[in-house]
């Protein structure tokens, strides 16, 4: 397994959630438990997910784990969607991002998971 911090699809998500905190960070503070908390938790569990599957030792596991990615990048699309009503500009460039990213996402899984197969 190569390290996570050189796989493509880990570098966007990081520098998305970098994205995501600048951005919250100009959200009202009554948000800041809500939205915001939300909104940097799912940002920073796809990365993370990333970086853990990276480490199993069975590429069933790491297919496993890049689902769960998946699962958080799909929340935060959908939380920066609900996010639109306050930052309609840059809501709208993060999920073009998160969208490319998603697909990036999906590759490396399929591609994890049809190694599981060829095993």
């Amino acid at each position: 397994m190569q390290r996570f911090t050189e796989l493509k699809v880990w570098q966007r998500s990081h520098s998305l959630t970098l994205d995501i905190y600048r951005l919250t960070a100009g959200y009202p503070p009554e948000e800041r438990f809500g939205l915001v908390s939300q909104l940097r938790r799912a940002a920073v569990s796809v990365g993370a997910n990333l970086a853990e599957g990276a480490k199993r030792r069975s590429s069933a596991d790491y297919a496993r784990v890049l689902n769960i990615a998946e699962g958080s990048l799909a929340e935060l699309e959908s939380l920066l969607m609900l996010g639109r009503f306050l930052d309609e500009k840059h809501a709208a460039r993060l999920l073009t991002e998160a969208d490319e990213i998603a697909r990036m996402l999906s590759s490396l899984r399929k591609r994890v998971a049809q190694s599981t197969l060829d095993s």
